[in-house]
């Protein structure tokens, strides 16, 4: 007898809520929190967490939580813009790659390993270095340093679809190319890339959270979670609160995106093994 394949994962409720809750106030909690992000004030400064400053103030005297709020736009908009745009780019690439193989094939894989040459982190220094960083400046430089990895993916799942027999039969009959992408290769590789788009988030995130702690990301007056936990590295001794509650978004945002990427991975895993 066939051993029968592990149960899956329980979907992860609490990661999920976590995540739609710090978009919901990220997008939406400056219209209930109505403090302003950017006010100074000299009688305010490094106060700790309060009832009238719930998770206290910077060393300018603005508010962390409204700064909080005001930042997690940056940095999920960064994390989400880039995370589907090198995802996206390495489904096409890597699906074209295994579908039409020969020197397409062996042109990815030269772009591949000379991209893969360079560790990431240090190409994404020396992109950011030539240019003015922004949102979305900095969403183009992370997806153009991050698609490799899906792309490597979706390449060899695509050389074992393009082996099927119908596969082989549709290219016989002169089915349009397109449509066989489209309409035989997209919902197998769909999976991959919904994976592939739950860790980019969180790689991104945390990409652009490392650049903005060396002084390399977001400039003022914008400002991401990255920026505010730089702006408290020179006081953390004394107020703790400024780098700890940006630090515990990133935490939060980037488990919760592991805890649904594991699952999504766990019900991908099933459906193959059931096929």
């Amino acid at each position: 007898m066939k051993d029968k394949p592990k149960a899956t994962s329980k979907i992860p409720k609490i990661s999920i809520f976590i995540l739609a809750f710090i978009f919901f106030i990220s997008f939406f909690g400056s219209y209930i929190y109505s403090v302003d992000a950017y006010t100074l004030s000299s009688s305010m400064i490094l106060l700790p967490p309060s009832l009238e400053h719930f998770l206290g103030t910077d060393r300018l005297g603005r508010d962390i939580l409204a700064r909080l709020l005001e930042g997690g736009k940056i940095s999920l908009t960064i994390g989400v813009g880039s995370a589907f745009i090198a995802s996206l780019i390495g489904l096409i690439y890597g699906s074209m790659a295994g579908y039409f193989r020969g020197l397409f094939d062996k042109s990815f894989i030269v772009v591949v390993d000379l991209f893969l040459t360079f560790p990431t982190f240090f190409l994404l220094l020396a992109l950011v270095s030539y240019v003015n960083a922004s949102a979305w400046v900095l969403i183009i430089i992370i997806s153009i340093t991050g698609w490799m990895t899906t792309a490597r993916l979706i390449r060899s799942e695509s050389f074992s679809i393009t082996s099927k027999p119908y596969i082989k039969i549709l290219n016989i009959a002169k089915v349009s190319k397109m449509k066989i992408l489209f309409k035989y290769y997209a919902p197998i590789l769909a999976p991959i890339y919904f994976v592939s788009f739950t860790f980019g988030v969180g790689g991104a995130i945390l990409a652009e959270s490392g650049l903005s702690f060396l002084g390399l990301g977001i400039v003022a007056p914008q400002m991401s979670w990255g920026t505010i936990l730089s702006g408290g590295k020179d006081v953390v001794e004394i107020a703790w609160w400024v780098s700890f509650f940006p630090g515990l978004m990133i935490f939060l945002v980037t488990f919760s995106l592991i805890n649904i990427s594991n699952y999504l991975q766990q019900l991908t895993n099933k459906k193959q093994i059931q096929n």
